[in-house]
């Protein structure tokens, strides 16, 4: 018997779930989270303050979070689904009516000591639902249509409040994860044909919406549609967010600058440095190769709770591991996107890396329920 074997063996169950934790995971996350102090330390122009402290205390806090909910049997957390969801979906209740007001959107609900942004808990807790609400169903159910109207509506009930903020971004990532987890759940394919096709006739709806007393979309949104496929045809205006930023890709180079030596964030040129455009601060200090680096460990991350999932033999732990690690994959990759100019810019925060509390908070809360799947999978 070797000497891991026989501690496994004889501990007490409490500190033996903190040895069954998935301990590659959690470093991956706190490498991605390292990368974003560097930068939020160069981005402040060699400074702690005022984001990379707040932001290393936010993760420390949110680690501690992970491995308490980790800790914490993976049945309870399916017995809460439902209540996690409709207090995610009080909570976006409220800021119709008591929500905080930052750059035209009304997205925050201010508790004092921070400002939470409940789209931002939503995202996990409609996950959360999800799992359960698949786990609970007999397989034979899955694809009657019946049974399928109803996740649509746990899915389309908060998008409409989130969309109404507004926030299309969290709006097309709430849908998007929804409908991938009912794809990962077993529903029929034909829906999801029906959805890409209405998707497509939505989208001519939006577009010849404008203008009229029928518009969809607000005029802002509208304007990044145009940024988004004619950048240079307003450089200095609505294109001057992505138009900077391709210049900071581009100068990056394959090795880059150097540490807090990129000119676009230093100088200012860049909008959003610490918070959705962060990405490109990192592409220009460290060109090619430190993008590249980052994304093999978000692809590491990804792989991690997969390779979790697939060996979790209870259906619950694994649909809610590969809910959470499709949530981790639409965040980093509709970013990247957008900055790269492959997608128009919505305001997604780069995981673990942009500056904010709610979405860091959040997103620890999250993977800590993978981890309390992991702990806790049938043995």
């Amino acid at each position: 018997m070797s000497y891991l074997e026989y501690t496994v063996k004889h501990v007490p169950a409490g500190p033996r779930k903190i040895l069954y934790m998935n301990w590659p995971l959690a470093l991956l996350l706190a490498a991605v989270a390292g990368v974003g102090f560097l930068m939020l330390y160069s981005v402040a122009g060699g400074s702690f303050s005022p984001w990379a402290e707040p932001q290393m205390k936010r993760f420390a806090a949110g680690f501690v979070l992970m491995m308490m909910i980790a800790m914490v049997p993976i049945w309870f957390w399916r017995n809460m689904a439902s209540l996690a969801y409709l207090g995610s979906l009080a909570l976006l209740l409220a800021v119709e009516f008591f929500g905080s007001v930052g750059m035209g959107a009304q997205r925050w609900i201010d508790l004092g000591f921070m400002r939470l942004q409940p789209s931002e808990l939503m995202k996990v807790t409609l996950v959360l639902m999800l799992a359960a609400y698949y786990d609970w169903l007999p397989a034979y159910r899955k694809s009657r249509p019946f049974w399928v109207l109803l996740p649509v509506l746990l899915i389309l009930i908060p998008t409409a409040l989130v969309l109404k903020q507004p926030d299309l971004g969290t709006s097309i990532l709430l849908m998007a994860a929804g409908g991938g987890l009912m794809f990962l759940a077993g529903v029929h394919w034909a829906y999801f044909a029906a959805v890409f096709a209405a998707g497509a006739g939505l989208v001519t709806a939006v577009l010849q919406s404008r203008a009229t007393d029928w518009q969809l979309l607000k005029d802002y949104q509208f304007r990044r549609i145009d940024t988004f496929l004619d950048p240079s045809s307003d450089p200095l205006g609505a294109g001057y967010h992505i138009t900077q930023s391709k210049i900071a890709l581009g100068s990056g180079g394959w090795t880059g600058r150097g540490f807090m030596q990129g000119t676009q964030s230093r100088l200012n040129f860049l909008p959003e440095k610490h918070t959705d455009f962060i990405f490109t601060t990192l592409a220009e200090e460290f060109g090619f190769i430190g993008a590249f680096s980052l994304l093999a460990l978000y692809a590491l991350i990804i792989l991690f709770c997969v390779a979790s999932a697939v060996a979790n033999k209870d259906r619950f732990s694994s649909l809610l591991t590969l809910g959470i690690a499709l949530n981790f994959f639409l965040f980093f990759a509709v970013n990247m996107s957008m900055v790269m100019g492959l997608a128009p810019v919505v305001g997604v925060p780069l995981p673990l890396v942009s500056y904010g509390g709610s979405a860091m908070l959040v997103l620890m809360l999250a993977f800590g329920l993978a981890q309390s799947a992991h702990v806790h999978r049938p043995r």
